[in-house]
C-alpha cells in the first residue's frame, strides 16, 4: 500500500444525489456524487477525515460500483461525480466501460483536490468530461504545513495547466447543465489569503482570465485544524474581500463567488472542496 493506504477493492463512503456544487454541475437534479475512501493528501482541516483519513467506507468493488453509478442515472442526476478518485482510476475506468456498454452514460465529473501527476491522469481522460480541481497553495511550506504535501504546488499548477489545455474552458447546455470543461477552486484558507490572490494572478497569467474559477469562503476549523493555532478559525471577512476584489481586479469573466458567511446545508457531505453555500456568478 501506498500513501493514501487504499487497497486493491473499490471502497466507497457514500453516494446520492449532490446539489451543493457549483449551478451547473448540480443543474436541477443534482448531481450524481460518489465519495471514494482514502487520499493521497493528509489535510488538517479535511472535513472528510473519517473516510479520507480512516479510510471508512463499504468495500463494493467493480460490480458494486457498477450498480452504483446505474442506481444514480436511474435517480436522473446530471453527471457521475467522482470525488478523490485518484487511489481507484483503473477500477473506475473498468467499472465505466461496463456501465457504458450497457447502454447507460452520463458525463463524469472528476472532482479533485489537484495533486495529480499529469502523467498518469492522462490515461483516464475518458474520466474528466468535467474536471473540478482545487488549487490551494502558492507556499510549499503551507503546503507542506496543512496537507503534508510540500510538492503540491509544483503538481497541482502542471494539471491545471494540463486541464485547461486538453479538457478546455466550461461549456454549458441550453438548459445550463455543464456537459464538459474545468473549473478551477481557489478555496480560502485563514492567514492565507494572499496565497489565493497569488493562485488568482498565476491562473490570470498562465491559463488566461476566461477560466471558469469557483472561489468559497467556507473553510471550517475540523479534524486536526483545531489543535493547531491559526488553522483553528474561519476565515474573516476582510481575508475573503482581499480575495473576491483581486477576480474583478484581474479581469475573470466566468465562474463563480460564495457568499461570505452563509454557512452550507445541514445535510451538506462533502468536504472543503465542495461549494456548499449560495455563489453568484462573477
Amino acid at each position: 500500500m501506498g500513501y493514501c493506504r487504499a487497497g486493491s477493492t473499490v471502497r466507497v463512503f457514500r453516494w446520492g444525489p449532490h446539489n451543493g456544487e457549483e449551478p451547473p454541475i448540480s443543474g436541477s437534479r443534482g448531481s450524481g456524487t460518489i465519495f471514494f475512501s482514502h487520499c493521497s493528501l493528509g489535510c488538517l482541516y479535511c472535513q472528510n477525515y473519517p473516510w479520507s483519513a480512516g479510510g471508512q467506507g463499504d468495500d463494493v468493488g467493480i460490480d458494486g460500483l457498477c450498480e452504483i453509478m446505474n442506481e444514480l442515472h436511474s435517480s436522473g442526476c446530471h453527471n457521475w461525480n467522482l470525488v478523490t478518485p485518484g487511489p481507484w482510476l483503473p477500477y473506475i475506468e473498468i467499472a465505466a466501460e461496463k456501465v457504458r456498454g450497457g447502454g447507460v452514460d452520463l458525463p463524469f465529473v472528476y472532482n479533485t483536490s489537484g495533486y495529480e501527476v499529469v502523467d498518469v491522469v492522462s490515461e483516464y481522460k475518458d474520466l474528466m468530461d468535467i474536471v473540478l480541481t482545487d488549487l490551494r497553495y502558492s507556499s510549499d511550506e503551507t503546503a507542506r504545513e496543512a496537507s503534508n504535501a510540500p510538492d503540491y504546488i509544483r503538481y497541482a499548477r502542471e494539471f491545471v495547466k494540463w486541464c485547461t489545455k486538453e479538457i478546455g474552458p466550461l461549456e454549458i447546455d441550453g438548459n445550463g447543465v455543464a456537459v464538459h470543461g474545468t473549473v478551477v477552486r481557489i478555496l480560502v484558507l485563514p492567514g492565507h489569503a494572499d496565497e489565493a490572490v497569488k493562485s488568482l494572478e498565476w491562473i490570470a497569467d498562465e491559463c488566461g482570465t476566461d477560466t471558469s474559477i469557483s472561489v468559497m469562503a467556507q473553510y471550517t476549523p475540523v479534524h486536526k485544524a483545531l489543535e493547531n493555532p491559526g488553522w483553528d478559525r474561519c476565515i474573516t471577512k476582510e481575508e475573503y474581500e482581499q480575495v473576491t476584489e483581486s477576480v474583478e481586479r484581474l479581469g475573470f469573466e466566468n465562474g463563480w463567488i460564495q457568499e461570505f458567511g452563509v454557512p452550507p446545508p445541514p445535510d451538506l457531505v462533502g468536504c472543503n472542496m465542495s461549494p456548499g453555500g449560495p455563489s453568484h456568478g462573477i
